[in-house]
């Protein structure tokens, strides 16, 4: 009985500590009418036929990550890069039930191709483009990936008019296979023994014999984080209207956690910001890169463009927890997520439950579709039961 009342107890606490955290946001659930993705001049419409002044402060042009006009009078992205950030966020209900902080998770899983990488993607080949350094129709993006950015950069390639050649570790999903040759790119696999650090040789190697080749160099490319600084890091501030006390991000390439990061603590200096790592491949926490099975995150090197000065926390993930989590946020939250996403979720969750961060907001970020791990270890168990299932 004891026992009982004390966990009855520590539930209506918990329920009151998110519920009183929820209002203390002040309705940061509440998005503006136009939430997604519009440019300012299609906001600029909206407000225009406003009936009242009211709904004219509230639609604030908002500025896509795309600066491209759209074309008068209508409410159509000129091209679909300009769909590319503005994403939501939504609250962990029965995950994060029995936490004393509140755990918010921003979907970058609906960008128009379904990753966080979209964004950089579109700031690397664009940031390349204005500074006279490639040429649609002449010159070839190279890059190596292990996915998710290569996508990005398969459709952006394709509205733009480059000609695109990308190196990606053959353990990655065939989901990534089809969906980087359907969008037209060259795809040339390498040794998954060698991570990621394989593929970038192999990149080097075909760009150093490819006419007029051009490396993005994710792991490298300022471009990479400074989007992040200059749109993610604001929707999660202006969504959460400023109440975010950690932010927690699976690191790649290192650009989502220093340019988000770097930017909240440019507004509030005591944010935390947590990095996740995956447990077999520990190299922020001083380890050797391994094997593992959390693809998007744990390239077995600290990348160039990761500022390790602005993590406060590095919190170690196991690929199979990871798994599990992913399959938890699908049958218990309706969240359809891969599984480096997982590993972000299993983080923010045991910062959630720590005492010190009673009523405190801890967001983080949902990097992928689970669409795109159909074919992984993480769906393995219900494709075979599929596999088996007969006409009745």
């Amino acid at each position: 009985t004891t026992t009982t009342t004390t966990t009855m107890n520590a539930t209506k606490t918990s329920s009151s500590l998110t519920a009183t955290r929820r209002a203390a946001c002040g309705g940061f659930r509440q998005r503006v009418a136009t939430r997604r993705y519009v440019t300012s001049a299609s906001s600029a419409r909206r407000t225009s036929q406003a009936p009242n002044q009211q709904k004219k402060n509230l639609l604030t042009p908002v500025n896509a990550v795309s600066d491209s006009p759209p074309a008068t009078g209508l409410n159509i992205a000129d091209n679909v890069t300009e769909l590319i950030g503005k994403t939501p966020m939504v609250f962990l209900n029965k995950i994060s039930e029995g936490c004393g902080g509140t755990v918010a998770c921003k979907l970058e899983s609906m960008n128009p191709c379904n990753s966080v990488k979209d964004r950089i993607a579109y700031n690397m080949i664009t940031q390349a483009e204005q500074a006279g350094k490639i040429v649609p129709g002449k010159t070839t993006l190279v890059e190596p990936t292990s996915g998710n950015t290569g996508v990005g950069l398969a459709f952006i390639a394709a509205a733009l008019g480059y000609k695109l050649v990308l190196t990606m570790p053959a353990s990655m999903s065939m989901e990534r296979r089809i969906l980087l040759k359907a969008f037209g790119a060259e795809l040339v696999l390498t040794d998954p023994a060698k991570g990621m650090k394989g593929a970038v040789e192999k990149a080097e190697e075909i760009a150093s014999n490819t006419a007029d080749a051009y490396v993005l160099q994710q792991f490298e490319n300022p471009s990479n984080p400074k989007i992040h600084y200059e749109t993610t890091g604001p929707e999660i501030w202006e969504d959460t209207a400023g109440h975010v006390d950690i932010f927690v991000s699976g690191v790649g390439t290192g650009g989502t956690i220093t340019g988000t990061g770097g930017f909240l603590k440019s507004k509030k200096p005591d944010v935390k910001v947590v990095a996740v790592e995956p447990a077999e491949s520990p190299i922020l926490s001083g380890g050797s890169p391994g094997p593992h099975k959390i693809q998007g995150i744990g390239a077995g090197f600290v990348p160039g463009i990761l500022d390790t000065d602005l993590i406060d926390e590095v919190v170690k993930v196991s690929s199979d927890e990871s798994v599990e989590m992913a399959r938890r946020l699908a049958l218990e939250e309706g969240i359809f997520a891969g599984i480096s996403s997982g590993a972000a979720v299993i983080a923010a969750v045991e910062l959630a439950k720590r005492p010190e961060n009673a009523g405190k907001l801890i967001t983080c970020i949902i990097p992928s579709f689970g669409e795109r791990y159909l074919s992984t270890v993480l769906f393995s168990s219900i494709r075979e039961e599929c596999e088996k299932m007969t006409a009745e």
